[in-house]
């Protein structure tokens, strides 16, 4: 197991006995501090037909301080606009919450689920009570890729803006892309892949896959940075909407994560950098008690503070797996899923971070993360798009001071 190690504090939690929103589950929450200072939830809350709505719940504290439970405060997005709706039900799913500064908004990214497939959608609110949408983020293409029309899920922003690949200061976000043949059901059926797990494919030969990498990854994307006076008119399709330059942040290289990865929590500034921790898939000889090969682990990545496109640790190990008998059996079982976290500044310890997750996609759990002052030896990095050193900038300077 990895040098970092999570420590698990409980369901904080689990469907209300006699709420048909959440007959199949509550799972995947997001999590951020109110203009109040309260931790609140934004559970994926799940009816009858997998239809999903994004509740909000406030978290409660024991005296030791630590997650104890939650107050349920209602709905917060239910599935109402078109690209939330398909014949069957529809969804919204899966958010990730940041304040972002430039904007001095909440942002909520979700997984708007509608008969095209999964899409990033984003809202907007002032103080997490109230909603608006600003519909679907909108991509440039990409090498011929029309991202527009690729499945995309687990899209996550950066609360302030950072350098994109030309060193200019622009929103950034991450985010998970479906291209055809990525999957890890179809991955694990991919017999070359099988053979060279953690080596570097080439092009791909089969035709249905249009990317150099057969695996799903993680990505960032950056759009310009839009003026208070754009948002006030509400011009966010023209400006934010339009992530215009991309980069391939993370491939599998572990055999604990061969499947795919995707992201989790939102990137958080620490002591050492960006910190994200993501979710790692990989395939079981023994089915679940679902009948499904897969199991979903949690992994930690901490990217570069001045060029967040490099990763400058990355655990080697899993730092969560399903052990508990909530995380290996429920609606869908042996998955850990992490979705929010929290820095627990409120008890002065700017070091520990709880993290939230989805238990087999029906309960919601809490663990802790203690951060230490030097990160364990060991940790994979990646280099490979010819990372330097960066020059010394103000924006550099601005960051070293904050840590």
């Amino acid at each position: 197991m990895s040098g970092l190690m999570l420590q698990r504090l409980g369901v904080v939690m689990e469907p209300e006995p006699g709420n048909p929103q959440e007959s199949e589950g509550v799972l995947n929450p997001g999590a951020i501090r109110g203009p109040d200072g309260h931790l609140y939830l934004f559970p994926r809350l799940v009816a009858r037909g997998n239809y999903s709505s994004i509740g909000i719940a406030r978290v409660l504290f024991n005296q030791a301080g630590d997650p104890s439970g939650v107050e349920r405060l209602g709905v917060a997005l239910q599935p109402e606009a078109e690209y939330e709706l398909r014949p069957e039900g529809g969804g919204c799913e899966d958010p990730r919450i940041t304040f972002v500064e430039p904007l001095q908004r909440y942002v909520m990214t979700y997984t708007a689920n509608s008969r095209n497939g999964p899409r990033i959608a984003v809202a907007i609110s002032e103080d997490l009570f109230h909603w608006e949408r600003l519909g679907l983020a909108t991509f440039a293409a990409y090498q011929g890729i029309d991202f527009v029309r690729v499945d995309n899920k687990d899209a996550s922003l950066f609360p302030v803006a950072i350098p994109n690949h030309r060193g200019k200061l622009q929103l950034g976000l991450l985010h998970r892309p479906l291209f055809p043949g990525t999957r890890p059901e179809e991955t694990a059926k991919h017999e070359t892949l099988m053979k060279e797990p953690f080596s570097q494919p080439a092009v791909s030969q089969d035709a249905v896959r249009i990317v150099d990498v057969p695996r799903e990854s993680i990505w960032i994307s950056y759009c310009p940075t839009p003026s208070a006076r754009r948002l006030r008119l509400r011009r966010w399709r023209e400006r934010l909407g339009l992530f215009n330059s991309h980069h391939r942040l993370a491939a599998p290289v572990a055999s604990w994560e061969r499947l795919k990865i995707g992201g989790g929590t939102p990137p958080i500034l620490t002591r050492h950098g960006w910190l994200i921790l993501y979710h790692g898939v990989e395939q079981l000889a023994q089915p679940g008690s679902d009948g499904r090969h897969l199991l979903y682990s949690a992994g930690l990545m901490v990217l570069a503070p001045e060029r967040p496109q490099v990763i400058r640790y990355r655990s080697p190990e899993p730092v969560l797996s399903p052990v508990l008998p909530q995380e290996r059996s429920g609606t869908v079982a042996n998955i850990v899923f992490p979705t929010g976290i929290d820095r627990r500044d409120d008890l002065g310890t700017p070091d520990r971070f709880d993290v939230y997750y989805g238990m087999a996609d029906d309960r919601i759990g809490v663990a802790r993360l203690d951060l230490p002052a030097v990160l364990p030896p060991g940790g994979a990095t990646d280099l490979t798009e010819g990372a330097k050193p960066p020059a010394f900038s103000l924006f550099g300077w601005l960051i070293r001071r904050a840590l």
